[in-house]
């Protein structure tokens, strides 16, 4: 016992931790290893790291959840099933495809302006043989769809209602899909374009969204990923957020990870980081298209550049939707498809997600047919004939007008930091701390260079020249700044602040198009080479662009309006949609759980304790972009 501290080894028996243990919790900290829990045995030391990672990627239409040793995670539909609480009780239940501003008076006429503009982009680009294309008139279509009749296949359609004969508090993904409305329970979708749904209906309380969403993650861990919720001690969690992020309801998300779901360490990192991390690429113009929103933003050796980050308010259920109404305009047979039943939702999907593509070589109208199940009804075969609609649907992701929806915010850039009580050094100390040392080293620079006084000593025009800097940062308002005492967003700061500044009020009103988005994405970038290398590598992921030739359609478009001066000088205008083959739903997954392997990695995992004893203030620290 000489040399050492009596106290310590008391403490050390009485823990039950041997000294050798010890010794190697200091080895591991030393070179940045995560500490191994005391209850997983010797041999799993190896590969540990990966097997007790668990990488969550929460999409507003699926969820992804798996090990970060898994080859694919597990993808639930993002939704739940609560009983009522009370019998006779209305039931609730969250839009899908409806949205706000699609039943305003001029809804229908900016969706016709839009449908113009769309007929037009087809109508003026030859196929590929060089041949002009032959719209097909609607009115055939029409002629043909109204005068079918379903075909009965089966009086037993084979679907079922969710068995709610046990009273079960509540069901998840599929299973609440098809909960009978009449059962007494609300449907509830916890997140809605990359944010938390919160909202003035029931269940809409940050603290009910919260509560759903601990609810499916747990449900999902423990069925699908046989892990006990007991057990998640001996786990960390690696959880994607989005590029453009509201921090309040990541502190939340966080907080949940660790508090109430109880895992022992989390990562955040945004999503285009890890698609990037996941498609094996060092830099590339992130176009994420998701079923409720699209997020483009340029990635450069790991980092997220700032000012490129756009969100567009659109995504797959948007095209399904105008799907549908293109459908309509044609005479679609099944007569009693309504948008607000959520197992027609579902067909609408699988018949967009069948039947729609970005092929200009198919024209004319084309016979196809379809089945609908429902439960506790017959199985029904409609036929039905479409032309251009099917090409019309998903080009009104390069039309948005088409969806008909007015008077929402379409476009949303990166807000600045509203400041956190819980954080006093946040992004308003570091500006405020910032202008006060560039006055300051300014000044004593200038007494150096200078050897007879002169105005550069008055200490009012240092006053003045440290609060025009200042006010100039203040001026740049939302999506400025960030950088400011962090090197690696510092070049940011450069003159396309100000072309940002006039940007922000002409694109957050309006909704652009997908190639207009990305290419206003890459004129942010800070420099010529950094555009380029963007022009040359436009990594496009999520389910929403999963069409017949997306990547042709989009390349073409790109290369038609990118800027004449780097049509020049960019050899190659590459759109990369199945990087290695790679499904593009489970890309930015992938990257998290590549993310749980790197040995840059470990130094950014916030600990349970860490964020107990500290709160946000670890997001700051721990964070791989500025917080």
């Amino acid at each position: 016992m000489r040399g050492r501290n009596p106290a310590a080894a008391m403490t050390q028996a009485e823990k039950g931790e041997p000294e050798n243990g010890r010794e190697k919790e200091k080895e591991q900290r030393g070179v940045k290893r995560p500490i191994l829990p005391a209850a997983i045995p010797e041999p799993l030391q190896e590969h540990i790291q990966s097997d007790y990672v668990v990488v969550i990627h929460p999409g507003s239409g699926t969820l992804r959840i798996g090990r970060a040793t898994d080859t694919h995670p597990a993808a639930i539909p993002h939704v739940i099933a609560r009983r009522h609480k009370q019998s006779g009780q209305p039931s609730s239940c969250d839009k899908w495809l409806l949205r706000e501003g699609l039943n305003k008076p001029e809804s229908n006429e900016q969706r016709q302006n839009g449908l113009k503009m769309v007929d037009q982009a087809i109508w003026s680009k030859k196929m590929s043989n060089g041949t002009r294309r032959i719209p097909a008139v609607p009115e055939q279509a029409r002629a043909y769809n109204k005068q079918i009749r379903p075909a009965i296949l089966d009086h037993d359609s084979g679907v079922k209602w969710t068995n709610t004969s046990h009273n079960e508090e509540y069901f998840v993904g599929e299973e609440a899909y098809f909960v009978n409305p009449a059962d007494g329970y609300d449907i509830h979708y916890p997140i809605r374009r990359g944010q938390l749904n919160v909202h003035s209906g029931p269940g809409g309380s940050v603290t009910a969204v919260l509560a759903d969403l601990e609810v499916i993650w747990s449900h999902v861990i423990h069925k699908f990923l046989e892990i006990q919720l007991k057990d998640l001690k001996y786990y960390r969690c690696i959880l994607l957020i989005p590029d453009i992020y509201n921090r309040q309801h990541v502190k939340e998300m966080v907080n949940m990870v660790l508090m109430k779901m109880g895992f022992s360490g989390v990562i955040i990192h945004q999503e285009s980081v890890c698609a990037v991390y996941g498609s094996g690429l060092t830099s590339a113009c992130v176009v994420d298209i998701g079923d409720q929103k699209t997020s483009i933003c340029c990635v450069e050796d790991g980092i997220s550049h700032r000012n490129t980050r756009l969100c567009l308010a659109y995504g797959g259920s948007d095209v399904t939707r105008g799907f549908f109404w293109l459908m309509q305009r044609a005479g679609f047979p099944y007569r009693g498809c309504q948008l607000t039943n959520t197992l027609d939702a579902l067909l609408l999907q699988q018949l967009k997600e069948t039947y729609t593509h970005l092929d200009q070589d198919i024209c004319g109208l084309q016979d196809h047919e379809f089945q609908v199940r429902h439960p506790d009804s017959p199985a029904l075969l409609y036929q039905m004939r479409l032309g251009d609609e099917k090409l019309q649907a998903p080009m009104a992701l390069f039309y948005p007008a088409t969806f008909g929806i007015v008077g929402q915010k379409m476009t949303s850039l990166q807000h600045r930091s509203h400041g956190d009580p819980e954080d006093p050094h946040d992004e308003h100390y570091l500006l405020a701390t910032q202008s006060k040392q560039d006055q300051s080293s300014k000044a004593a620079a200038d007494r150096k260079a200078m050897s007879k006084p002169s105005m550069f000593d008055d200490p009012r025009s240092q006053g003045m020249d440290g609060e025009r800097g200042h006010m100039m940062e203040a001026d740049l308002g939302p999506s400025q700044c960030d950088g400011m005492g962090h090197s690696n967003d510092g070049e940011e700061i450069s003159a396309t602040l100000f072309s940002r500044k006039s940007m922000v009020s002409q694109f957050e009103g309006k909704a652009l198009g997908l190639d207009k988005a990305i290419l206003h994405s890459i004129d942010c970038c800070a420099s010529d080479d950094t555009k380029k290398k963007m022009y040359s590598s436009i990594l496009v992921v999520g389910g929403g662009l999963m069409f017949l030739k997306a990547q042709k359609f989009l390349q073409h478009r790109i290369l038609n309006k990118m800027p004449p001066s780097f049509r020049r000088v960019v050899e190659n205008v590459e759109v990369i949609t199945r990087p290695k083959d790679m499904d593009p739903r489970l890309i930015a997954w992938k990257g998290g759980a590549v993310l749980a392997c790197l040995d840059t990695t470990q130094e950014l995992w916030i600990y349970q304790r860490e964020w107990q004893r500290f709160g946000v203030r670890m997001l700051r620290e721990r964070a791989a972009f500025v917080w």
